[in-house]
Formats: structure tokens, sequence, C-alpha cells
């Protein structure tokens, strides 16, 4: 897949391993990136803005990936505004904080809000853009997590939305094919994003992961840019379809 020209929609496209990806997608030749937010508004227009240096007709449009109806809403702007759309990064999600023991913590709407964006939003998107996917012969790349493979994570909730993830990207690969291909990329530990400092503080982050590095063959902590460069990959494979690439350093392998 040549990515010169292409349009590609990133979803929580603003910040983290999303700003990532949209910028690397820019760089590397895309005519339009579409940088989805639903709170980030500011740091999705930043992000927007940067790629415009590379891919001028960039924007940020607003989307609650969990509400299906605006998520079609965004679709039909996009097409409107591009005309085609050739790659979907659905990369928008969220957690709570459960420990894993406390299952009375656990409670339906916690699950409700984590399944209804890491999962059903990813199926919303995908669901939104087959039709210009298949017509573009584009692909979808989907951001899971280590923790749909084992059982980690900042919640039970949490660890098995990005294992049906995982699911969605095999179901989707078939059901899309053979015009569209979907894989997936399951980033282990993240280093300069809100995500784990959100989870454990500054400081704690910082100690979890020095400690980490002491048991990961390349003892280092991945960046957003490392889970970047493996989407970029995995778009231009041309017979690879319903895979995922774990980027973690190899910690995987020592689990």
């Amino acid at each position: 897949m040549n990515l010169d020209k292409t349009v590609a929609v990133v979803t929580g496209g603003g910040t983290g391993i999303g700003r990532a990806v949209s910028l690397a997608l820019a760089r590397s030749g895309a005519d339009g990136v579409v940088v989805n937010f639903n709170r980030s508004q500011a740091e999705a227009e930043e992000t927007a803005a940067q790629a415009r240096e590379w891919a001028g007709r960039s924007r940020a449009l607003a989307a609650d990936v969990a509400d299906d109806l605006q998520v079609r809403a965004m679709a039909d702007r996009v097409l409107a505004t591009f005309g085609r759309v050739d790659i979907l990064v659905n990369n928008a999600g969220g957690t709570q904080a459960v420990e894993h023991a406390d299952l009375d913590g656990l409670t339906d709407q916690i699950w409700h809000d984590i399944l209804d964006v890491n999962l059903l939003g990813a199926f919303h998107c995908a669901r939104a853009f087959a039709p210009a996917l298949r017509a573009a012969g584009g692909a979808v790349v989907n951001i899971s997590s280590i923790s749909g493979y084992r059982a980690g994570g900042s919640s039970i909730a949490y660890g098995v939305s990005k294992a049906a993830m995982l699911q969605l990207t095999r179901n989707l690969a078939l059901a899309l094919a053979p015009e569209v291909r979907v894989n997936a990329v399951a980033p282990g530990t993240v280093a300069h994003t809100r995500w784990q400092p959100g989870l454990h503080g500054e400081a704690g982050f910082a100690e979890r992961a020095a400690r980490e590095r002491e048991t990961v063959p390349l003892h280092r902590t991945a960046d957003p840019e490392h889970v970047a460069q493996a989407v970029l990959g995995l778009l231009q494979m041309d017979m690879v379809t319903g895979e995922a690439i774990i980027v973690d350093g190899g910690k995987h392998v020592t689990y």
C-alpha cells in the first residue's frame, strides 16, 4: 500500500499514540489526516495543525466513537470533504482503574463505559467507513493492548475489551476481505502519554517503568512513535490481514 495521497482517519488522534500515528501518516505522504477527538479538542487541533505541515488537508473532527450516530455523521463529513478514505486507525480508548480482586467494584456501568469505547467504538467506525475503505482498497489498524493477551492491565473490563478487539480484528479481516485488510497493534507499556501517569502518577509510573526495563529484553520503554512504526508497517504489508503485532520490547516472551 502506497501511503502517498491517502486519506486517513485516526480516532483519539490528538494525544499520545494517536498523535504519533497521525503525524507519522502525514510525514509518510498522506494527503489528509482526520484527527478525531471527543474531549481533547485543543490537543487535536494542535495535532491537525502540525500534520498540515506535511498533509495539507488535515483537520480535527469531533465524534464520540461510542455513539454510532456521531460516528456515521463523522464518516459523512469526511467523505463530503475528502471524497475517499483509505486508512482507519481505531485508537480511541478509555479505562477505569479497578483492582482485579475487587469484583464488586467493577460495576456494570464501568463495563459499559469501557466496552462502549474500546470495542463498540472500533466496530462503529469500521462499519461506518467500510464502504469507503472497500472502494479505496484500504486498510484498518486497531490499537489493542498487551492486556488483551494476559491477565493484567488497569481492570478486568479493560483487558477483556482489548482481547475482544483482537477477535474483532480477525472477524473484520474476514468480513471486509478481499478489498480491506484489518490488523492490530498491541502495545505494552508506553511512555510519554497521559495514560500511565494518569493511572499511577508521574513518580509511580517512572518507578514502574524503570523496574520493568530490567526484565525487558530490549531494556527500553516504548514511546508512542514505536507504536506508530508498527501501524505504518502493517499498512504497507499487502499480504497480511487478521494479525496483531506486540510492541513491548520483547517483554511478552518472558511472561
